[in-house]
């Protein structure tokens, strides 16, 4: 198969880590990749949100299989373009629906469907700018932590947690009123704070069937021990040991099972990944978010864990043919440390040479924010540089061959987590 892999991060150069192990992937073209995945794959001049251009390519290189990384071509509908389109209306395409991936572009849009379709959620009010005075009032009725998520999609940075009153009126007001986050604070969702240990559960669905692919802890706050701003993740592991056998059982039965039987019965044409962000409750599973493509840095945790045909997988999400696929799940340890540019999720600067060890035991670094510069030398172009997973049978072995692979690796004004996985272990 010729496949064509749309994003930049560190969630495509996984999927492409993964995509050229299957003997069906012919050649695979990256729009427009990273220096990583230049490495491995055809890195093409495209956005992933020229939709023009793309069909363009698909006809010129006979794509078999497209396979959509981020979330931001999903909500604009690039699925229901191609659909549009007579040369490719029936080529198979792993990503929702610009109606299925209304689930992650609007909160709103999302807490309604759990709402409709039993699946366990914080409560929640919905307010605009016109509606300033009544969420006022709502807020005043609220116990704290108050939680305010910008409506649509934020880059990562459209959910407050506010510890007082003052502070969520405040903030209330310039969401809505002065556009703290554009048009995706038009609409507010004003959500109850759910306590208990946050988890990343993946569902693979060709809209029918699913298979629950193995799950992950992500660490989202730019300093160790979980403080400072958030950012798009600062590392991952995965398995996760609360979240054991009878608690991803309630996973299945309470959020997994009426989400995909949800999605049918409202004929929302869904063949893609199921993002559910998760709360562990008490042992009880409540959903904080669905995302409509697979997490980062989660994917380079998730991914080296799944033993069996990768594209296999792609292949049935995208052809309705999930059922007649066997997803085989590897029982080792996958941490995934990312190294970020530093002044990280501020301003940075690019552009600083970086030096890879020539050898990498027991991991493997997956590109984000790379490129080379002129003289072809490796360089940082974005916040999150590199993402190192390290493998193991265990944690604390998978935690020492990534954070080995890290300590080799150089660029001025690099940054890191040194504690990934750290409040795992103390469980152990």
């Amino acid at each position: 198969m010729n496949i064509l892999l749309l994003g930049s991060g560190g969630r495509e150069h996984a999927f492409a880590w993964k995509i050229v192990q299957s003997p069906d992937c012919s050649r695979l073209f990256v729009a427009p990749g990273n220096a990583g995945t230049a490495q491995i794959a055809q890195n093409v001049a495209l956005s992933a949100t020229d939709f023009q251009g793309i069909h363009q390519f698909i006809l010129a290189e006979s794509i078999d299989l497209v396979v959509v990384g981020p979330e931001e071509p999903l909500v604009k509908g690039l699925v229901d373009f191609l659909q549009s389109q007579p040369e490719t209306a029936h080529l198979p395409v792993v990503g929702p629906s610009k109606l299925g991936a209304t689930l992650e572009g609007s909160k709103d849009f999302s807490k309604r469907f759990m709402q409709r379709n039993g699946v366990p959620t914080a409560a929640y009010e919905t307010f605009t700018a016109d509606q300033i005075d009544a969420g006022l009032a709502y807020l005043e009725k609220q116990s704290l932590p108050i939680v305010l998520k910008a409506d649509g999609l934020a880059a990562g940075k459209g959910v407050l947690i506010c510890e007082s009153l003052e502070e969520a009126k405040s903030s209330l007001k310039e969401m809505l009123l002065e556009a703290k986050f554009g048009d995706a604070s038009s609409k507010v969702v004003v959500e109850e704070f759910l306590t208990g240990i946050e988890l990343s559960v993946f569902v693979a669905t060709d809209g029918k069937s699913y298979k629950i692919l193995p799950e992950a802890k992500d660490y989202k706050r730019i300093g160790e021990g979980d403080t400072g701003l958030n950012t798009g993740g600062m590392g991952a592991v995965s398995p996760v040991i609360f979240a054991d056998s009878a608690f991803m059982q309630k996973v299945e039965e309470k959020i997994v099972k009426p989400t995909i039987a949800g999605l049918e019965k409202e004929k929302i044409d869904y063949k893609g990944f199921v993002f559910i962000g998760l709360m562990n409750n008490n042992g009880e599973p409540f959903v904080i978010e669905y995302n409509v493509r697979m997490g980062d840095p989660e994917t380079e945790a998730v991914l080296p864990r799944i033993e069996s045909d990768f594209v296999g997988l792609l292949k049935g999400i995208a052809t309705g043919t999930l059922d007649q696929y066997e997803l085989i799940i590897s029982p080792n340890y996958s941490t995934t440390v990312v190294m970020v540019s530093g002044g990280y999720p501020g301003s940075y600067e690019k552009g600083f040479s970086i030096s890879l060890p020539e050898k990498t035991d027991g991991s493997v670094v997956f590109h984000a924010g790379t490129a080379l510069n002129p003289e072809g030398d490796l360089v940082n172009q974005g916040g999150r540089v590199l993402a190192i997973t390290g493998f193991g049978s265990d944690l604390k072995g998978a935690l020492e061959n990534a954070y080995a692979t890290v300590n080799h690796i150089t660029w001025e004004k690099a940054y890191f987590r040194r504690d990934i996985g750290q409040d795992i272990l103390k469980l152990m």
